[in-house]
């Protein structure tokens, strides 16, 4: 079963530690995009950006920055955020916390940032307490499930936008496998919600930047 918004009770919980959302901003929204960057799918989501006028927090897979070192750049050239998504998209729930950290390590060697979003949203506690004084540990409130072959176009667009409000952190996938279903619903997201008025921001590591 696919939740496309994370249940209150798991964000009220975790908030402390966690970036769910960013509460006290209406009629914002902050649009990520995890797993890339891939020439397959990365320049069509920076070509939809632009043309929108929109800027977005990238969470790259340090494996995919080293191997396509010009889509990465082409990222940052757009003025996006980059955020560590790990260097092997690893579970964080079946990888031991050293072999973890010592690849988030390994990331930030390519990705420099202070913001980092667990593959899968999967964290453990350890990781997190060693974690948390030095990156802005970013989840999500909507998750578009458009890596789901189960999930028509039009169904990941409708969950979506039913799911999102003001401040919301959305997650979308610039990888081969999302791309037939990102590539429908990312457009329409955008004309929704501009339509109604909303703006789209980048995830700031500085939560004082987030309350300006």
């Amino acid at each position: 079963m696919h939740y496309t918004s994370t249940p209150a009770l798991i964000r009220s919980l975790t908030r402390k530690r966690l970036t769910w959302d960013i509460p006290g901003r209406p009629y914002e929204l902050f649009l990520t995009f995890d797993d890339g960057p891939v020439p397959e799918a990365t320049p069509q989501v920076l070509e939809i950006l632009e043309n929108y006028g929109v800027k977005a927090t990238f969470f790259c897979v340090g494996d995919n920055v080293q191997k396509h070192p010009e889509v990465y750049n082409a990222v940052r050239s757009a003025g996006h955020a980059t955020g560590n998504h790990t260097f092997h998209h690893l579970n964080g729930w079946k990888t031991p916390a050293a072999e973890y950290l010592n690849d988030i390590a390994l990331c930030k060697s390519v990705v420099e940032s202070r913001l980092f979003r667990p593959p899968y949203g999967r964290i453990g506690p350890k990781v997190i307490k060693h974690l948390q004084n030095d990156y802005k540990i970013v989840m999500w409130s909507v998750l578009t499930g458009d890596y789901n072959r189960e999930l028509s176009p039009e169904q990941v667009l409708t969950n979506s936008i039913a799911s999102t409000k003001s401040g919301s952190i959305i997650v979308f996938h610039d990888s081969i496998k999302a791309s037939p279903n990102m590539l429908y619903a990312l457009p329409r997201f955008l004309d929704h919600f501009m339509s109604k008025g909303f703006k789209f921001n980048v995830v700031e590591a500085d939560d004082r930047k987030e309350k300006r």
